[in-house]
């Protein structure tokens, strides 16, 4: 990636965040406060405690659209099978691991739930989990470990690396890659010591998320994607 590029979109980046009045996706830090005081795996109703971990005052888009749902049916996971979807949490989780072999196998989990799900409810329609995508895995990552993982859009992740002159472009999914490229990011975001100030213009207390996060990163990316 060229670092001339790179320093240029910071600073467009931190007039853009001084010149607007509202942050069009200050939800994102709404949602992780949400997690990050919710999260229990050990509470005695885990259906509910993940249901609560994902609440938002603005919208439901991060997890919910029109024909996507991933929340909807982990919520059913958990309900169904709450032992193994509590270890598939604790392995994705555990930061001893390689992130790429985590998110392999919490994937390969979510199949065989949906699976043993569909035996055990012959009537029910749902052919899909909804994590194939990785976009939820990506947040589940992203809220519980907010410095080190930040949602994940490969169409942005791609834009972002070609307009950054990256000689690899991405032609497939790589969230190992990914979130390496957005820390590396934040690096350079944080030696405008005027951004993050200007992102918390949008960040009201107890509200949003205050600490450290790549969501900073992840959002510069989709700045920079959406550049004209």
């Amino acid at each position: 990636m060229l670092l001339s590029k790179i320093q240029s979109s910071v600073n467009s980046y931190k007039n853009w965040l001084l010149s607007i009045k509202t942050h069009p996706f200050a939800h994102k830090w709404e949602s992780l406060q949400h997690f990050q005081e919710n999260w229990n795996p050990d509470a005695p109703d885990q259906a509910e405690m993940f249901d609560r971990c994902f609440q938002n005052s603005e919208t439901r888009r991060l997890w919910q659209t029109t024909s996507w749902y991933p929340k909807r049916m982990m919520a059913e996971f958990w309900k169904f099978d709450p032992m193994t979807v509590r270890l598939m949490f604790d392995d994705l989780f555990n930061e001893t691991k390689e992130v790429e072999a985590r998110t392999g196998r919490f994937l390969y989990g979510c199949d065989t739930l949906l699976q043993d799900y569909k035996k055990a409810n012959i009537t029910s329609v749902e052919n899909n989990h909804y994590h194939a995508d990785f976009q939820m895995i990506a947040i589940y990552l992203a809220f519980r470990y907010p410095e080190s993982y930040a949602p994940y859009n490969f169409p942005v992740f791609q834009t972002t690396m070609t307009r950054f002159g990256a000689r690899d472009i991405p032609q497939q999914n790589d969230l190992s890659r990914y979130f390496k490229v957005l820390r590396t990011l934040m690096t350079y975001i944080e030696k405008d010591p005027a951004v993050w100030p200007a992102m918390q213009r949008h960040l009201y207390a107890k509200r949003y998320f205050q600490g450290k996060t790549l969501l900073l990163a992840e959002d510069f990316c989709r700045f920079v994607a959406e550049m004209p």
